[in-house]
């Protein structure tokens, strides 16, 4: 299976849902748009003629197995995923079809694996949380700066943003993770998620060029600290985030992403660089591209497109690094973002 197959988008009218829509196209899939907001989909579908309109609520079953009906596969970009998460994985194991989603939510990744790890393996079932700029690539650029490492001292993934205008998705998803917490932080350390009361350190991060030495906000944790264990032995695992993306997500005003191009891409830019550490040894990883909305869209696509076409590593619940070649992964981005691996 690969192109020309159907491939059921939930969420499709939502900001990353379009991108996937889009990328989908652009690769020869035959993307199916689903969500709970019917005039939603008929307008989106209105500027995608011969697409399927299939509308469904994640409280309503049968509604999301008439959407995934002769689908290839579902792309999940519908947050809180705290929320459609567990209904669309449930159907897409009852339809027997690979189920991959965009989730940023800690919480929320952390149940997948809890909850769907057994049956998924038993079922030889593939799904795949968090294939997106949080969680997924951060997880590729792990596993493929470790190499032939089988076991690291720390990871640290700092996240070098110009600026951070969220997505009402975004901030849904933040107040619903906010909420699961009880208003505390979390970080991964000594192999596990710990929750915190205090505030999180600001320090210096020596970003390669262009950007140089940025603020950032210390143990700024993304959902790497979910995927990156899930495969890999690495106690610690910290994420950073350069302190104007921070304050700007942070910000009750700060507006949505506004396009600057004919991709539908805002002027955000990203540098994702990524220190491995074991013993006295280190290894690096950077990304830089431009849109984290945008680029999860190639990242949710070519898992897919590479689940549908076997070449995976495992079957179950998996994430990004532990499921593909992550260094080839990366490579066959080269469209979206540049790679530079330091061994």
């Amino acid at each position: 299976m690969g192109p020309g197959h159907t491939v059921v988008v939930f969420g499709a009218y939502g900001h990353t849902g379009r991108f996937v829509v889009a990328e989908l196209r652009d690769r020869g899939f035959v993307p199916a748009l689903s969500g709970r907001d019917t005039d939603k989909l008929k307008a989106l579908a209105a500027s995608y003629p011969g697409l399927d309109a299939r509308p469904a609520s994640v409280d309503d079953p049968a509604s999301l197995d008439r959407a995934l009906a002769g689908a290839a596969a579902v792309i999940n970009c519908a947050g809180p995923f705290a929320t459609t998460a567990v209904p669309v994985i449930e159907a897409a194991l009852r339809a027997g079809i690979p189920y991959v989603d965009v989730a940023a939510e800690i919480e929320a990744n952390a149940d997948t694996f809890a909850h769907f790890t057994d049956h998924a393996r038993t079922a030889g079932a593939v799904i795949v949380p968090a294939m997106a700029f949080y969680g997924g690539l951060g997880d590729l650029l792990v596993t493929a700066a470790m190499g032939d490492w089988t076991a690291a001292d720390e990871a640290d993934i700092a996240y070098g943003l110009n600026s951070w205008h969220p997505t009402a998705g975004t901030r849904d998803a933040g107040r619903v993770s906010r909420q699961r917490r009880g208003g505390r932080r979390v970080r991964y350390s000594n192999g596990g998620l710990e929750y915190r009361d205090d505030a999180p350190p600001v320090l210096d991060w020596h970003f390669p060029d262009p950007l140089g030495t940025r603020a950032v906000i210390g143990e700024f944790t993304m959902a790497d600290v979910v995927t990156i264990p899930s495969h890999l032995s690495i106690p610690e695992v910290r994420t950073c985030m350069t302190v104007e993306a921070a304050r700007d997500l942070a910000g009750p005003d700060t507006p949505t992403p506004a396009v600057v191009d004919g991709r539908g891409r805002s002027a955000q830019t990203f540098l994702v660089d990524v220190v491995v550490r074991s013993g006295g040894t280190e290894r690096r990883a950077v990304a830089r591209g431009q849109d984290i909305y945008a680029v999860t869209a190639p990242l949710a696509v070519e898992a897919v497109h590479r689940i549908l076409t076997g070449r995976t590593r495992t079957v179950g619940v998996a994430s990004a690094g532990g499921i593909f070649d992550a260094a080839d992964f990366l490579r066959a981005l080269s469209a979206h973002l540049s790679l530079e691996l330091r061994r």
